[in-house]
């Protein structure tokens, strides 16, 4: 049981507001479920934020090859510090404009628009 609001991260899924950084790191790991919400007059005393109840269940292999972990987390880590900004920006200092339209990715989207695979193919890019 964690709060709402962390649960709809953890849960969100590309083009989503709440999608970010816990999103694709915990998705890239886990199988997560949200399951439902529990009021706060559930507890005693009630707290002044909701709570949602979720699952996480560990893929026994990942669904995706990214290659060297670090690089995987820096290059999520990179994208999602400066939301606004498009991944060719976000991103230089880690992957180059050339590398991302190698991997088939619009260099003008935002984080929040990638999904896991591809995240997994800039990772993979620059493990090469």
């Amino acid at each position: 049981m964690v709060q709402k609001e962390v649960a709809l991260r953890i849960g969100a899924r590309p083009g989503d507001s709440n999608y970010g950084r816990l999103s694709v790191m915990l998705q890239y790991c886990c199988d997560c479920q949200y399951l439902f919400e529990v009021a706060p007059g559930s507890f005693k005393p009630p707290p002044k934020v909701d709570s949602a109840v979720i699952r996480l269940l560990p893929f026994a292999e990942p669904e995706h090859d990214i290659g060297d972990y670090g690089v995987f987390s820096k290059i999520v880590q990179s994208a999602f510090g400066q939301r606004r900004k498009t991944i060719s920006n976000s991103l230089k200092s880690v992957v180059d404009r050339e590398t991302i339209l190698h991997c088939g990715i619009d260099p003008g989207l935002r984080a929040e628009n990638l999904n896991i695979a591809d995240f997994a193919k800039l990772s993979r890019a620059c493990n090469q």
